[in-house]
């Protein structure tokens, strides 16, 4: 059976000085440490395929993090960003909201509270795993198409709480967690790997271990 990758990638810092939930909001571009952290991790993948790997498709959400963050990338490789919306960021209905932790104290917004294994908040989480894993699945196949079926990988450069539910269900845990104990940092890469249709494993790296501590603890990310 052939076996492929597909490396989910989650963006760069972003340039939030005024602490907004930016979510899908758009024109939130990255950071100057945030385009640190995309050349970074384009290094990391140059590497990748000079020890062997076949990269051969590289997909982006549609907003401006994650295209910002795919563009070195892209460069390095000789690649063309394709464009997913199905990879896109969660829906959240405090999107747009400064000071979120202080404003959710509010009783105005308890009844968004009140179910967190859906999340009631938000798109609930079996629907952000069934969209991503599509994408995963196309791109799985477009980048076997490429290879013309030998071992194949490619990158999809999303956000942390789609990528991090991903996981969760390819590991068949429970959606429902604590979001401070996701572990998906700024960058990371969160790999899934495929014997045929039957995904067999994941793996989790961080090319930008040593700069997040420059970064700043941003919401809607």
């Amino acid at each position: 059976m052939p076996t492929a990758t597909v490396h989910l990638v989650r963006h760069g810092e972003v340039h939030n000085p005024d602490g907004v939930l930016y979510g899908r909001l758009p024109e939130f571009h990255l950071s100057e440490l945030g385009r640190e952290m995309a050349e970074r991790v384009a290094t990391h993948f140059v590497e990748r395929r000079k020890s062997g790997s076949e990269i051969v498709h590289l997909v982006a959400s549609p907003l401006t993090r994650a295209q910002e963050t795919a563009e070195p990338t892209a460069r390095e490789l000789g690649l063309t960003v394709v464009t997913d919306e199905r990879i896109i960021e969660a829906e959240n209905k405090f999107e747009g909201m400064a000071q979120v932790a202080q404003q959710l104290r509010h009783p105005r917004h308890w009844k968004s509270l009140r179910n967190p294994f859906t999340p009631s908040w938000g798109e609930p989480y079996q629907a952000q795993v069934k969209r991503v894993m599509d994408a995963v699945n196309d791109a799985r196949r477009q980048a076997l198409e490429i290879t013309e079926g030998r071992n194949a990988e490619a990158i999809m450069v999303s956000h942390q709480l789609p990528i991090w539910v991903a996981r969760l269900a390819a590991e068949k845990k429970r959606l429902w967690h604590d979001p401070r104990q996701r572990r998906c940092s700024l960058t990371s890469v969160t790999s899934l790997y495929f014997d045929g249709d039957d995904l067999t494993g994941v793996r989790y790296e961080e090319p930008c271990a040593d700069l997040l501590p420059r970064a700043k603890n941003l919401p809607g990310a």
